[in-house]
């Protein structure tokens, strides 16, 4: 088996299904386990999820396993579940130079663990199937290159809906308002428009919000509608809770229907 991973590693490539080896191996599945623990313990495997397998190269192994970014595409092909690239992770490759990725997050249509490896965190966000269907096209993704292959990314319209989305996964409202001031200006107003359709308004009200405070009037524009037919007042920062016994009077805006209960701050 060791030799095996060694000519794979060598051919480029650093993945197998625990299928795959048995067979070309030809060993009892007992046998074959133990090897794999053995391979694991040299630091010479990892295995992000039961049946799958990475094979660590002499510069991996101080990490516990490469960068997700190679082996994310096989993973996500051997469970079966389509899946992105979003929030800070895609942020950073855009260019948010504040985004410090510490985790990988990857939207899903499917609920799945987290997975812990190495010094790697995989973050997976659950997307209702028929919304992660569409809007996870080509036209709104991007590929991101590594020496594996291609990984899908979320493309930066889609980035900052999601962001607002999941606001909470995504360091914050000043996190998300971060992204927007270094990214916004390049995103497609008529993508915005058509990816807006299938998320909250209130997270497109959000984001109209930011894009008005960060002066791109286009992109601003391609959102205002989703606030006309608002009907209630929401808060800008949800994540702020209103203490008990303590009444506060926020200022509003009107033409976002938002309550500004937290100022918005970001790195110049």
């Amino acid at each position: 088996m060791e030799q095996q991973i060694d000519q794979r590693l060598r051919r480029g490539q650093r993945v197998f299904s625990g299928r795959e080896m048995l067979s070309s191996l030809k060993q009892s599945p007992e046998a074959f386990e133990a090897a794999a623990r053995r391979l694991k313990r040299k630091h010479r495997l990892a295995s992000p999820h039961r049946g799958f397998f990475v094979i660590l190269s002499p510069e991996d192994q101080a990490y516990g396993a490469p960068d997700p970014i190679r082996w994310i595409t096989p993973l996500m092909k051997y469970l079966g579940v389509d899946y992105r690239i979003s929030l800070l992770r895609a942020a950073a490759h855009h260019g948010s130079s504040h985004q410090a990725a510490m985790v990988f997050q990857v939207i899903a249509p499917k609920q799945l663990r987290p997975i812990d490896i190495g010094r790697h965190r995989i973050q997976f966000v659950y997307q209702a199937q028929e919304d992660f269907a569409a809007v996870n096209q080509e036209q709104y993704l991007v590929q991101i290159k590594s020496e594996s292959g291609f990984a899908k990314a979320a493309g930066i319209e889609l980035l900052l809906l999601d962001s607002v989305r999941y606001m909470h996964r995504a360091s914050g409202l000043n996190g998300v308002a971060q992204m927007v001031h270094d990214l916004g200006r390049k995103a497609d107003p008529r993508k915005l428009a058509r990816l807006a359709v299938v998320y909250e308004g209130t997270a497109v009200r959000r984001l109209g919000y930011l894009f008005d405070q960060f002066g791109m009037g286009r992109q601003a524009e391609a959102l205002v509608r989703f606030a006309k037919g608002a009907k209630s007042m929401k808060a800008l920062d949800p994540g702020v809770k209103p203490l008990p016994g303590v009444a506060r009077a926020y200022e509003e805006d009107a033409r976002w229907k938002l309550v500004l209960n937290r100022p918005v701050e970001i790195d110049a």
